[in-house]
């Protein structure tokens, strides 16, 4: 399975205190593929940075990017489809170019892509994807 994470859902999802820690800790773990470019990597260390702390952002992206399990992707077009948040089409690009099976987001914004014919991109919300990685034994 892969999948490329949503900013927000990721930020939650680092602290070991968080009800959210199991998503980090199965990335980490090499239990899910996690795809990701350089737009995507540059905004989860901005705001890890902003939330957290500037050191936390560091390690996470390198824990991220020395992962066997993570695919940085190139995206070579932009297909511009969310209106409603453009700098969040990175997130939809990026799972375009790596035929991802999910992004994992939290926000409605991304909801758009379920009446979108093409390309067909799954939209799972955090709690959602915990109870597909619960069904398929993963977590």
């Amino acid at each position: 399975m892969l999948v490329v994470i949503d900013t927000n859902v990721l930020l939650v999802s680092v602290s070991d205190r968080s009800k959210y820690h199991w998503l980090y800790k199965a990335i980490i773990e090499k239990r899910i593929n996690i795809a990701f470019t350089g737009e995507v990597l540059h905004e989860y260390e901005e705001q890890i940075a902003i939330h957290w702390h500037p050191e936390v952002a560091v390690n996470v992206v390198r824990s991220l990017l020395e992962l066997s399990t993570a695919r940085f992707v190139v995206v070579y077009f932009n297909m511009r489809i969310l209106t409603n948040d453009e700098d969040d089409n990175k997130f939809v690009d990026c799972a375009f170019a790596a035929n991802a099976d999910y992004i994992v987001s939290n926000d409605s914004h991304f909801n758009i892509l379920k009446q979108t014919p093409f390309p067909q991109i799954k939209v799972v919300r955090l709690d959602e994807f915990r109870e597909i990685l619960i069904d398929q034994n993963i977590i």
